[in-house]
């Protein structure tokens, strides 16, 4: 096995917690989105060419800021702005650079700043997620584009939209006030939580998981946690996610094809991931102020902790649906619950459910709606009507891997 370099290595980890901190405060000075993000392109370059030679500084982040601000300045200087801008961009940093976020808990608000602006709700949802990937995890444009199925211009003309509309109508980059938090904290955590179901369950393409998407998410969300400890929902969504991800090495096959929960080997669930999980759930549900994110996270703790599907506390997971149904009043969640009260009582309460919403007509491109009737079908023994229902939901899955699995249970009940 090659070793690896422990210059690229300290670089790779310094984007990773460095990237979000130093674009910040290149935006909260400079006011110039694209100047920022190049400047940090270029500070991370030099370091690459000059820490082999110099040795990787103990403060990589004071570091690279640094750097990043004296590119700042020589491009301001050859734009020939105001001496008061260049003064305030040279003092940027006089405070901040003695401590890396890295090394210690007393971690600014610039990132905080960055995630309230990317997510403004002025903003559409798509350019949301797009500029918070791009600014605070520093993905690259390609990147973005690969993730959502999209054209490399596409994406690049989403972001730029999203810029020109943050400068346009003059959305402010700070943390809103303690009276706005409530009502603009759940597009923060929309936004991330859309990102990780995207990584989680993919709703396009060939593959059925795209670790890179849910990993930034998870990274993303910490970063929140740990600056607003005090706001349980963030924690609550960080447990959700974690106990999510536990599971994603067991939830496909060696040819790809989606491995449902009740047939998922347990064994190879993450542990230490579930009890980190576990632990923050628990520390937010002492706070007594529940929400959708902490409800939803107990439900994946009932799951994450139990020795098998007969084991699952079912009748407690679908009270906890039906909670959570008070706070996201959806029939998506209500489909859920249908599948929670279907193991509690039997395929054919499951059903009488399930049968109300088909005849609402509100889920009626849903895949899984057909796909969860069909399995109740199937647990009550009545193949030939699984079977059409099997057949119903793989005309409306997307993703190759549940075509798949759609597939196999029509061979299996026909």
């Amino acid at each position: 096995m090659v070793p690896s370099d422990p210059v690229e290595e300290a670089v790779g980890q310094a984007f990773r917690e460095e990237w979000g901190q130093v674009v910040a405060l290149l935006i909260r000075v400079t006011g110039d989105w694209d100047l920022a993000e190049e400047c940090a392109q270029d500070a991370f370059a030099t370091a690459l060419e000059r820490w082999p030679r110099d040795g990787i500084p103990n403060r990589p982040g004071a570091w690279l800021t640094t750097t990043a601000r004296n590119r700042a300045i020589d491009r301001l200087r050859r734009e020939a702005v105001g001496a008061a801008k260049l003064r305030e961009v040279a003092a940027m940093v006089d405070d901040v650079v003695q401590v890396s976020p890295a090394d210690s808990d007393d971690v600014p608000d610039e990132r905080l700043r960055l995630m309230f602006t990317c997510c403004h709700p002025a903003l559409a949802i798509e350019a949301r997620v797009a500029l918070t990937l791009r600014t605070l995890a520093g993905l690259g444009t390609g990147e973005i584009a690969r993730a959502f199925l999209v054209s490399e211009q596409t994406m690049q003309k989403r972001i730029a939209r999203a810029k020109q509309k943050i400068r346009n109508a003059a959305i402010p980059y700070r943390v809103p006030p303690a009276h706005l938090l409530p009502e603009r904290t759940p597009a923060v955590l929309a936004v991330l939580y859309l990102l990780f179901n995207e990584g989680y369950t993919a709703t396009t393409g060939a593959d059925l998981i795209r670790r890179s998407l849910s990993a930034e998410a998870i990274r993303l969300t910490r970063v929140l946690a740990h600056l607003m400890p005090d706001e349980p929902e963030v924690s609550g969504l960080l447990a959700l996610m974690l106990l999510h991800d536990a599971r994603s090495d067991t939830r496909q096959d060696a040819e790809g094809i989606l491995i449902p929960l009740e047939e998922q080997d347990r064994t190879r669930w993450n542990a230490p991931m579930i009890a980190e999980g576990i632990e923050i759930l628990e520390t937010a549900l002492r706070r007594r102020e529940p929400g959708a994110y902490q409800i939803q996270a107990a439900i994946a703790a009932c799951h994450a902790t139990a020795q098998s599907t007969a084991d699952t506390d079912w009748p407690q997971i679908a009270g906890l649906y039906n909670q959570l149904a008070r706070y996201v009043p959806s029939p998506v969640v209500r489909l859920n619950q249908a599948v929670a009260i279907g193991m509690a009582e039997g395929p054919a309460a499951g059903l009488l459910l399930v049968d109300e919403l088909v005849a609402s007509g509100t889920l009626t491109e849903y895949h899984l709606l057909p796909a969860t009737r069909a399995d109740l079908l199937r647990r009550a023994g009545r193949y030939p009507e699984a079977a059409q229902a099997y057949r119903d939901a793989l005309t409306k899955a997307i993703t190759e891997p549940e075509r798949a699995f759609l597939r196999r249970r029509i061979d299996e009940v026909s």
